[in-house]
């Protein structure tokens, strides 16, 4: 397992634990998993934000910490959210982190996260030139999520 996803891991069994709100000291995690403080922020930048339905804030000094809270509104609402935060191009990757956050929200449930996965994981664009994949993948993945959303 990569060192990302064991602190997002971490960081979202604390969630879970916390009721939807964490706070953590940077160093302090640093040094249970067995990493440096830089993959820390790594993490939270990257997989904690207000698109994926966080809102992070952080204090600095001696007693500083970082507080990570889980956004909770309507189904609706977070769907939209996540069509409008996508853009024009999706990389594989990010495109992975978003489906998986929509699966541990409650957002789609695994048959349906697996199809998207498929849907937008590399295979499916093999034949499309590479300088217009993350473009599609963008395109495909707001049309799924809008379809879901009308179903409902």
């Amino acid at each position: 397992m990569r060192i990302s996803d064991l602190v997002t891991r971490s960081i979202m069994e604390m969630l879970e634990e916390q009721n939807g709100e964490a706070e953590i000291r940077r160093n302090e995690l640093a040094n249970t998993l067995g990493c440096v403080p830089s993959q820390i922020n790594y993490v939270i930048t990257s997989r904690f934000t207000p698109e994926q339905g966080y809102i992070v804030e952080s204090r600095r000094g001696g007693g500083g910490y970082i507080r990570i809270t889980r956004v909770t509104a309507p189904r609706q609402t977070m769907l939209m959210h996540i069509v409008n935060s996508v853009g024009e191009k999706l990389d594989k990757r990010s495109a992975e982190v978003m489906l998986s956050n929509m699966l541990d929200r409650d957002l789609v449930d695994t048959p349906t996260a697996r199809l998207m996965a498929s849907a937008l994981g590399g295979r499916a664009y093999a034949d499309v030139p590479v300088e217009y994949r993350d473009k599609l993948r963008a395109a495909v993945f707001k049309n799924m999520l809008l379809t879901i959303m009308n179903n409902t």
